[in-house]
């Protein structure tokens, strides 16, 4: 019971503290408002198919769906980069509301051939990655500490659970007590609800760091490159690279599933192909306790190794079911991966927002929903072969063993990306100077990462009027005295910083800065610092250091 209590309290305090954030909890709700609604609608969209064509249209639809969302998931993040998150979010969700209004109006009317109506729902099922896209890179901006950002992702894998679970319950329903335009209607009002609620959300633009991206460089690089560059930077990381073949496996086992949990609807369960239905929501209940226990773990901020045990829990409890290959076996075995679905997808966002570049955020989950997309697939074609050459059992083995090796092998890495995304100690000081504040919190790590702590002692001179301004220094504890010759300009305390006139104007110092007591300065060198303020930091800067002219003063 104590250990059970402690989880709720975790869980409790970490949904306190996204949910007390008005802008998190706007983009939370219009997350579940639209999920919901759009699940429920492929739900309508699905049992239609099947009316129309059979069985075989609902699979060249589901095949075409994929084909198009893995092209074109680069190009929505693509866009996501450039321009506003919040805009590109309520466009998604104004288009899809009328293409999916459409597509309701010619059902009704009867006006339009069921391949208007299949473009119609392609079309707007297409629009999800982009909005998926902007609001997982839009979160870092809307979070000022790394354990919001973890609790924030921790509370969206939550809310998509229950809509993966609730949306196709919500459409099944109306179908048998309405009809498919009902539910067609139903996802139009969803989606006005993540409207009015992201246009709620106010926040000021987005700084990036000046080193991450240049201004013109998607000029430079032209169409090709600018959808490349999520792929290229995943490329260039080594950390990124193991997250996202980690990921990819546990995805090429997440296709195959689509495939064999009909074979143990059949095999083991007893109730034919229509039990596949019972085992979704086994794995939607799976979902929902394992959101809960990502929760109530984000503020230990294990990234790393959290994401390796929910990806090895996708390999485990299948070898359990093909050992012992009995209807509770397979249920709590399924539960378990269900589990691990939302462990992994939390922990990955985070990793993904902490180690990557605000300017290239969205491109970077572009390419990686690309990548898993295509592993999916590529497991859910190779499952029905397995099927055939060696049965259920051996096949649940087959594809879960490598998955396990992929996990373990990067376990240890795992353990040390961890360390390097430990917020640095000097962030809350870096977070308390107003220059800093309009920076996004990977900038804020960055600069916190790049201070060197320099201790003094009283009477120790930091620097010295006419020496080259080559770095910018903050005050961790103590006192430093400003001066020019013999004039005392002004005394400094903790969290107050000096040396940026120097830096911006490219002068010598003006003034003469000493230690009066035993202090701790950290100094940030000049390339970081000049890295650092860009847009409304700069303007911050220059307002400073135009006041401290003004009183013949540097700092």
């Amino acid at each position: 019971m104590g250990r059970t209590g402690a989880v709720l309290r975790e869980t409790g305090s970490s949904l306190t503290l996204v949910f007390s954030n008005p802008r998190l909890r706007r983009v939370q709700l219009a997350l579940l408002a639209s999920l919901v609604g759009d699940l429920a609608y492929a739900t309508a969209v699905t049992v239609w198919a099947y009316g129309v064509g059979g069985a075989t249209a609902v699979g060249i639809w589901t095949a075409v769906r994929m084909a198009a969302a893995a092209v074109t998931a680069p190009l929505g993040a693509a866009v996501a980069d450039r321009v506003s998150r919040r805009g590109l979010m309520l466009a998604t969700d104004a288009i899809r509301a009328v293409l999916v209004g459409l597509a309701a109006i010619s059902l009704v009317t009867g006006l339009g051939d069921p391949a208007a109506v299949f473009v119609l729902a392609t079309l707007a099922g297409l629009l999800t990655a982009p909005f998926r896209s902007a609001q997982r890179a839009w979160m870092p901006s809307l979070c000022s500490h790394p354990s919001e950002l973890t609790a924030s992702n921790a509370a969206s894998g939550t809310l998509e659970s229950i809509a993966f679970f609730v949306g196709p319950a919500i459409g099944g329903l109306l179908l048998v007590v309405a009809d498919v335009p009902t539910v067609f209607v139903l996802n139009v009002i969803t989606f006005g609800v993540s409207f009015a609620l992201v246009l709620a959300v106010r926040t000021p633009e987005r700084e990036v760091l000046g080193d991450d991206v240049e201004p013109d460089a998607g000029a430079r690089e032209g169409f090709l490159g600018e959808l490349s560059a999520g792929f290229r930077l995943v490329g260039r990381d080594r950390d990124l690279r193991l997250v996202t073949g980690e990921v990819c496996a546990q995805t090429f086992v997440g296709g195959a599933s689509k495939v064999f949990l009909v074979v143990i609807a059949v095999e083991v369960l007893r109730t034919g192909a229509s039990g596949v239905g019972f085992l979704d929501a086994v794995l939607g209940v799976g979902a929902v306790l394992g959101g809960l226990a990502a929760i109530a773990r984000s503020s230990r901020q294990r990234l790393g190794v959290d994401m390796t045990v929910g990806v090895l829990l996708w390999s485990v409890p299948l070898v359990l079911i093909s050992l012992v290959p009995v209807p509770a076996v397979a249920i709590a075995a399924l539960v378990v991966v269900g589990a691990a679905n939302p462990v992994v997808d939390v922990n990955l966002d985070t990793i993904v927002q902490r180690m990557t570049p605000d300017a290239l955020m969205a491109r970077v989950f572009g390419a990686l929903d690309t990548c898993y997309i295509a592993t999916g697939a590529l497991g859910s074609l190779v499952m029905p072969y397995l099927l055939h050459a060696v049965g259920l059992r051996w096949s649940l083995v087959a594809v879960a063993t490598p998955v396990a090796v992929v996990a373990l092998l990067g376990l240890r890495r795992m353990h040390e990306l961890d360390g390097r995304l430990r917020p640095p100690p000097a962030l809350d000081l870096v977070r308390g100077v107003g220059l800093f504040a309009p920076l996004t919190q990977a900038v804020q790590e960055t600069i916190a990462r790049a201070l060197v702590p320099i201790p003094l002692a009283s009477g120790d001179v930091v620097i010295r009027m006419g020496d080259v301004a080559d770095a910018f220094f903050l005050i961790e504890s103590g006192r430093v005295r400003v001066t020019q010759g013999d004039v005392v300009l002004r005394e400094q305390g903790r969290g107050e910083f000096f040396g940026e006139i120097g830096l911006l104007h490219d002068v010598p110092r003006t003034a003469t800065v000493t230690a009066i007591e035993d202090t701790l300065v950290q100094r940030l060198d000049r390339g970081a610092f000049l890295a650092a303020v860009t847009g409304r930091s700069r303007s911050l800067a220059e307002e400073v250091a135009a006041t401290r002219l003004a009183h013949r003063g540097d700092a």
